[in-house]
């Protein structure tokens, strides 16, 4: 059931966050120290958050093949967190190409995809810097992709942009603050996280907006899409090839990451905040339980 979630006028928020972007924004190619040499010894995430943490594989895995995987699943997450902000810039722009680029809105969402620009060539950069390939989805939800910007629209749109970016910042404010976490990859994800939150706001209240205007009908579309997207975005985090650099089969692993209960418990906490916003809304529904429930995001 729906319930009455309060936001500001439109214009008044966006001229606020174009004011905040203005003073708090981030260039990574001058604000990141690529030349830095990466810190022997130190893991790429939170052990604790690595998919096969606490399995018999990870038992069998020298201190030195942890330490690789983590930087392979960082590789797998920055690279899938990329593709997604290449296809929130396309919804974006979509919905910038019917506004008036008169109004602070429409040139916050032009800000907004400034930023995501430079978060996608962070993340390329990070990478490559670490030595990892960017991983990106698998290939069928990278073909899928394609279809994405053309078929969401209106509420499911900006909540599926909200779904990709709240879980992913919740796993990067993880990292961020854990100083046993790679220099480079806290501050990757430091300038990540900073500017997200402007994104956030924006996206929420534009979700709040949209679902007042919902008949029936168009919430189960709405609540079906978000779900089907949030699914998506789940299984793509972790692409199977990461498990190739420390030398275990792709299938048997991944196998045994998807059925490990510590990786679960990641996913489900990483979207704890914005289910509960989801469902404050009414996009948690029953044409996308089953989905939800599929990706760890509801037990």
């Amino acid at each position: 059931m729906t319930r009455t979630v309060q936001v500001n006028d439109r214009e008044k928020t966006a001229s606020r966050l174009l004011r905040s972007s203005a003073k708090n924004s981030y260039d990574p190619e001058v604000d990141i120290d690529w030349q830095a040499p990466l810190a022997e010894g130190k893991p790429y995430l939170p052990l604790h958050r690595s998919t096969l943490y606490g399995t018999p594989l990870w038992e069998r895995l020298t201190e030195e093949q942890r330490i690789e995987l983590t930087k392979h699943e960082f590789a797998s997450i920055a690279s899938n967190g990329l593709w997604f902000e290449v296809l929130l810039m396309q919804m974006l722009l979509k919905d910038f190409y019917h506004r008036d680029p008169r109004t602070q809105h429409a040139q916050y969402a032009l800000t907004e995809v400034a930023d995501e620009c430079r978060h996608s060539t962070m993340f390329a950069k990070a990478c490559d810097r670490i030595g990892a390939p960017a991983y990106g989805p698998f290939r069928i939800l990278h073909e899928g992709g394609r279809i994405l910007p053309a078929t969401l629209k209106g509420p499911s749109a900006y909540a599926s942009i909200l779904v990709a970016e709240e879980i992913l910042d919740r796993i990067q404010r993880d990292q961020m603050f854990d100083e046993q976490v790679q220099p480079l990859v806290r501050m990757v994800n430091r300038i990540h996280v900073m500017e997200e939150a402007r994104h956030v706001t924006f996206a929420r209240e534009e979700v709040v907006r949209g679902m007042r205007e919902c008949n029936a009908a168009q919430r189960a579309y709405h609540q079906f899409m978000t779900s089907l997207v949030g699914y998506c975005i789940v299984k793509a985090l972790i692409n199977p090839d990461v498990y190739k650099a420390v030398g275990l089969r792709p299938a048997t692993a991944y196998r045994t990451a998807m059925e490990n209960p510590h990786w679960w418990e990641t996913i489900r906490w990483s979207g704890e905040k914005i289910m509960a916003f989801l469902d404050e809304v009414g996009l948690v529904g029953k044409p996308g339980m089953p989905l939800w429930r599929k990706a760890g995001l509801i037990r």
